[in-house]
């Protein structure tokens, strides 16, 4: 049985049928939802017999032809399975470009549709002049290029080492081709020279009050940008050691993961029509990642929250993706609050900003004031107290393969950094590992 019960988010098929692509235009056109075929509308896992990649194909190809607006990036489709059995989910994002339509339809009342509750009804053609009037008009592929002398050597380098075909129609089904033949936005973002500063920025305290580096990652490829800014968060997240009464272990600043998908969403979701790029700032103790231009049209925080998104731009969302950076239309969210409470989100009219404080915090400060970090030889005095706290240093040094003194030496710095303490007299007292 599946966990999820059909209602205005999700849509249970036993089978594909001729209806797909009207419930795909019901999600796109309202706030989006899973389709799940091979599923009951009681929700019993029914399973999906024959080739299953060739019905994903099958469903790609009528959502991406018979679907206007274009739904690139807007879609996406796994194949999960249950027990031996194995079903699809179709997860939808709410578009920009509303109203969407059937192809052979136009944009009509009979081609036209939206979902209230758990059905697809058509709209009426007040609801499609409505939606229309509101029409996201500023999409980068709509967008002209500032510079038409671009070059794309870094994006195809990464897509050919993903196993993807480059041609000559390549930088046109990216969609970074206008109608008129220029370039758009989309392809001054990802041309291997632009205008673009992606900067990281430290300040010494918990504030922007004292500056202490600021470094560049842009004027590039926004596909090198963003490995490049990942690097080098990846590359401050020290790892300390956590001493407590029954336990040591390995700590790490923050969670790797999650800021993975924080930097990821904040390049993809940024309205980078307004021409300010996402920030990066790095905190004594926490980090900071914004991103312009607020929550999208009609999503809520809570809806957010829980993964249903409208895209910002649907074209850069297909390109991350095509290039493994990011997974699952809305799982990045997800994954984020699996490890952080979603108090780290702040929303406002124009930013989304998301905090991420370090991991004890109070450990962090102590390690990088007090020099808390653990040589070695002081990691191993602790392992064989945590076994014998009797233990003689006359034994450790025995042990250790190391001179008396150097034993006594770091077991005084052990003790001046309230790590080790002795319980007793010197003879008879036992060792103490605290924090």
């Amino acid at each position: 049985m599946l966990d999820y019960v059909e209602d205005y988010r999700n849509e249970f098929k036993e089978i594909l049928n001729e209806k797909l692509e009207k419930e795909v235009i019901a999600f796109l056109t309202t706030n989006g939802g899973n389709i799940f075929i091979g599923i009951k509308d009681d929700g019993t896992i029914v399973g999906l017999d024959g080739n299953i990649d060739e019905l994903e194909l099958i469903i790609k190809d009528r959502i991406k032809n018979n679907i206007e607006p274009s739904t690139l990036g807007l879609f996406d489709i796994s194949v999960k399975s249950y027990e031996d059995k194995k079903y699809l989910q179709i997860t939808v994002a709410s578009g920009n470009e509303k109203p969407y339509y059937l192809k052979k339809k136009g944009m009509t009342p009979n081609g036209c549709f939206g979902r209230i509750g758990s059905s697809v009804e058509n709209l009426t053609q007040k609801q499609i002049d409505d939606l229309y009037s509101k029409r996201t008009k500023a999409s980068l592929k709509d967008i002209l290029s500032p510079n038409q002398n671009l070059s794309f050597s870094q994006l195809k380098i990464y897509y050919d080492e993903m196993g993807y075909p480059i041609n000559n129609n390549f930088l046109k089904q990216l969609g970074l081709i206008r109608e008129d033949g220029k370039y758009n936005y989309l392809a001054y973002l990802l041309a291997d020279d632009n205008n673009i500063s992606i900067k990281v920025a430290t300040y010494s305290g918990n504030d922007a009050y004292d500056l202490i580096e600021s470094e560049e990652y842009g004027y590039c490829s926004l596909i090198k940008a963003t490995k490049n800014v990942i690097n080098k968060f990846n590359q401050i997240n020290k790892t300390y050691t956590k001493i407590t009464f029954d336990s040591r272990k390995e700590v790490k600043m923050f969670d790797n993961v999650a800021i993975k998908e924080a930097i990821t969403n904040a390049f993809v979701h940024n309205a980078w029509e307004r021409e300010y790029p996402p920030k990066f700032e790095i905190f004594a103790d926490h980090i900071a990642i914004s991103s312009t231009g607020g929550l999208p049209l009609n999503v809520s925080e809570n809806d957010f929250l829980k993964g249903f998104s409208a895209p910002r731009n649907p074209e850069l969302m297909r390109i991350f993706k095509d290039l493994d950076l990011v997974e699952q239309l809305g799982t990045g969210i997800i994954r984020i609050l699996k490890v952080y409470d979603k108090d780290v989100y702040e929303f406002s009219d124009n930013f989304i900003r998301v905090n991420f404080k370090f991991n004890d915090a109070k450990i962090l400060e102590k390690g990088a004031n007090n020099n808390l970090l653990l040589s070695e030889t002081q990691k191993r005095i602790i392992e064989l107290i945590d076994k014998d706290n009797n233990i003689t240093q006359s034994k450790i040094s025995k042990i250790l393969g190391i001179n008396k003194t150097t034993v006594m030496r770091n077991i005084k710095s052990l003790k001046e950094k309230g790590i080790l303490k002795r319980d007793g007299s010197t003879k008879k007292g036992t060792w103490i590992s605290i924090f």
